[in-house]
């Protein structure tokens, strides 16, 4: 049995601090909001909806307590709809989707609603502490933060400041030309509880930017990497580097931002029951482990893997979302896959959109959806690296 997505739905995303727009919002609203859309849209029977999974990084304070079923109460979809809430880290998003596949590939579930929500206002990042930042022992002494194996990515594969700036640089500049032309048609507003605009647009994209700006941007890693000691370690795993070149920074890393994404995932006899119409049908899905110290490497041997799975080749595919979770990530992509950065985050990636953890994967897959379809192509890869060392990469098809 096939499974299909039949529409994906992502909210705006707010800069997640304080002064962001939606930190007066709830993550359980962001989902909420999300969930009433996607039954809007496709005016869903939403008694034939079964499940929600949803990807949540920081499960603690308002993103405790299993928030996949608030969200899942709170929409309006009745009282038989039930919930989960998953963490495969900064890949949960497309995780969730790719679990509501299996399950109606293998004929548990007709129709799920999956993605994934994070607030990183409300919830920062790091507030769910974990055993692996603390624990002495275990796998602690081979990793370093994500910044450091991002850096350690750059020094390894010859990757200079000049070169992470200029893909941070084409990473605003696509976002800002995808906003003017109204390409993000899964995007909705975030309102009130009195139905009022607080957000209609995608808050971190920054059409000023120059490469000169991004080169007067002190490095984010550099003091951690040497008084934290990481660099040593590093260095200690690899040491045909001689020295960590810090090049990673505000501008050409990731986004911090608030948002939620959910994608309606099926059976095709369910849909045309409910009267829908599929319009991708998963291929692949494919996730692989990869050295903890290096750990943001693994969005190529995932999508190797996924490819082989689908029995096709890079060359068959249209369009990739690669997660800029830092510059370095999807420049490492493109060179061990072969691919040229014209197929790669067409509108922008999250350098210039933002990486709400636990929403990301769905957001990537909704927006290549949509752009798969404005350019009349068929096939499309959506991958992101993992905290501690992993890969997750997913293949879609137009129906």
């Amino acid at each position: 049995m096939e499974a299909y997505i039949y529409d994906a739905v992502r909210t705006v995303r707010g800069k997640g601090n304080k002064k962001g727009s939606l930190n007066s919002v709830t993550p359980a609203e962001l989902a909420t909001q999300v969930l009433k859309s996607l039954k809007e849209r496709n005016d869903l029977d939403t008694e034939q909806v079964e499940d929600v999974i949803l990807g949540c990084v920081a499960q603690v304070k308002d993103q405790a307590a299993n928030i996949a079923k608030f969200a899942a109460q709170n929409s309006g979809y009745g009282d038989h709809l039930c919930g989960v809430t998953l963490n495969r880290f900064c890949g949960s998003g497309l995780e969730a989707i790719n679990q509501a596949a299996a399950y109606v590939r293998a004929g548990f579930s007709n129709m799920i609603v999956a993605g994934g929500v994070e607030s990183m206002s409300r919830v920062p990042m790091g507030s769910d502490g974990g055993g692996f930042l603390m624990d002495p022992v275990g796998i602690n002494d081979k990793l370093v933060p994500q910044g450091i194996s991002a850096d350690l990515i750059a020094s390894k594969y010859g990757y200079s400041r000049e070169d992470v700036d200029k893909f941070a640089y084409t990473s605003q500049m696509r976002a800002t030309q995808a906003e003017s032309d109204n390409r993000f048609n899964s995007r909705i507003e975030v309102k009130d509880i009195n139905g009022l605009t607080v957000l209609d647009t995608d808050e971190n994209i920054r059409p000023t930017t120059t490469v000169e700006t991004l080169a007067g941007l002190q490095p984010s890693f550099a003091m951690m990497g040497e008084m934290g000691g990481f660099d040593a370690v590093a260095i200690d795993k690899y040491p045909e580097i001689e020295e960590i070149q810090h090049v990673h920074h505000a501008g050409n890393s990731s986004a911090i931002v608030d948002g939620a994404a959910v994608a309606l995932v099926g059976n095709k006899a369910t849909g045309e029951a409910m009267g829908l119409k599929p319009r991708f049908k998963i291929r692949a899905a494919a996730v692989l482990g990869t050295d903890p110290t290096i750990m943001l490497i693994g969005p190529a041997p995932a999508s190797k893997k996924a490819l082989k799975q689908a029995g096709m080749e890079v060359s068959d595919i249209d369009l990739f979302e690669v997660n800029e979770a830092f510059a370095a990530v999807p420049m490492y992509f493109m060179e061990q896959m072969g691919v040229d950065h014209s197929k790669i985050n067409v509108n922008g990636g999250a350098i210039a959109l933002g990486h709400p953890l636990g929403a990301t994967g769905c957001m990537l897959t909704g927006t290549l959806m949509d752009e798969l379809e404005r350019r009349d192509l068929n096939t499309g890869l959506v991958t992101l690296c993992i905290g501690g060392g992993m890969g997750i990469a997913t293949i879609i098809e137009r129906v």
